[in-house]
């Protein structure tokens, strides 16, 4: 099945989801979530700058008076050689979404291509796009990009795909305001930033769990990153949250793994009924984020989201441990982190 003739009437709805879950498990690619990685350490807080945490940004001390930036690194490789425009900005946008959510501001972001034949057309076209994606991202997301914009790795393909690595740093502007990818509380509500829709493309369960490589894109918008941005400064100002995660690799029900996993809670959700279990699930379209909110905020929370005309419905609530998606069962969290 080739990329243009991709439909996802064509995948079969798995008949299991808990044998899609616990097949995941074990894909390197979700190993944040498992047995590589260890989940004793404290969160990313301003408490414990230098330690390892289960977030992929990296916060730091830049001054004797406390300042604080952050950085982080990210790499995309779906795509660079038929929309490197579209890709570099999916992972602009993956990268400044994820800083929003621990409330640090994106400020700046360099890009390396690797392994392109810049002598080829088609290393031209990669770099080409590539940059076109980077400037627009940049200019959306009110970035500063490196002088030389993309710096290169030039030499024949083989094995290796083109890959896009960029790195984003950001700036901490008010302490009190960091926060967490962790769930905090068992009892608070889990809501969900952003549309479902039934989108599996370019998705580690197409790919690891149909072995289904050639997919498009996942669904994405530049403009509605760009709201969600906005979005997500206010609430954070506001302190109407108290975690924040976005759907990326592993799609829903992998975010909620990483949010739930460090303090031992679990989670019971309800799915989109208009919206494929597995797409629901599994799907990495763009646009979406995991927040937590304390019930006595949630009156305020919906009214900034309803105020700005941005979607959002309620997952459920956060348990004691046990994780449950409509109504069934999956076991509790303490059993997804041993044996896998």
């Amino acid at each position: 099945m080739s990329e243009k003739d991709f439909k996802i009437e064509s995948i079969p709805e798995p008949e299991s989801i808990k044998d899609v879950v616990y097949s995941l498990m074990v894909n390197p690619n979700l190993s944040a979530i498992n047995y590589f990685n260890d989940f004793s350490e404290q969160s990313i807080s301003p408490d414990s700058i230098g330690d390892s945490d289960t977030d992929e940004i990296g916060l730091f001390e830049i001054d004797l008076n406390g300042s604080l930036m952050a950085m982080s690194t990210h790499a995309f490789h779906h795509h660079l050689e038929s929309d490197p425009k579209k890709a570099t900005e999916i992972l602009i946008s993956r990268a400044a979404r994820k800083m929003l959510c621990s409330g640090i501001t994106p400020v700046a972001v360099s890009a390396f291509l690797y392994h392109i034949d810049f002598a080829d057309p088609n290393g031209q076209f990669i770099a080409s796009g590539a940059k076109k994606g980077l400037e627009n991202a940049a200019k959306k997301f009110n970035l500063k990009i490196s002088d030389r914009k993309i710096r290169f790795d030039c030499f024949s393909q083989g094995q290796v795909l083109p890959t896009i690595i960029i790195s984003m740093v950001g700036l901490v502007e008010n302490r009190e305001l960091v926060i967490t990818h962790t769930f905090q509380r068992k009892g608070n509500n889990v809501f969900l930033i952003g549309n479902s829709v039934d989108d599996l493309g370019s998705s580690e369960y197409l790919e690891f769990y149909h072995g289904i490589s050639d997919s498009p894109l996942p669904a994405f918008d530049i403009d509605v990153e760009l709201k969600i941005h906005e979005v997500l400064k206010k609430l954070n100002k506001m302190d109407l949250i108290k975690s924040a995660s976005p759907v990326g690799k592993g799609g829903l029900f992998f975010a909620l793994l990483r949010a739930a996993i460090p303090n031992g809670l679990g989670f019971d959700i309800t799915s989109d009924a208009e919206t494929r279990l597995d797409s629901f699930l599994f799907g990495e379209a763009m646009g979406r984020i995991i927040v937590d909110v304390y019930p006595e905020k949630e009156d305020d929370f919906v009214d900034v989201l309803t105020e700005m005309k941005m979607p959002f419905s309620t997952l459920g609530h956060i348990t004691k441990g046990e994780i449950r998606i409509d109504d069934v069962s999956f076991g509790f969290i303490d059993k997804m982190t041993t044996g896998v």
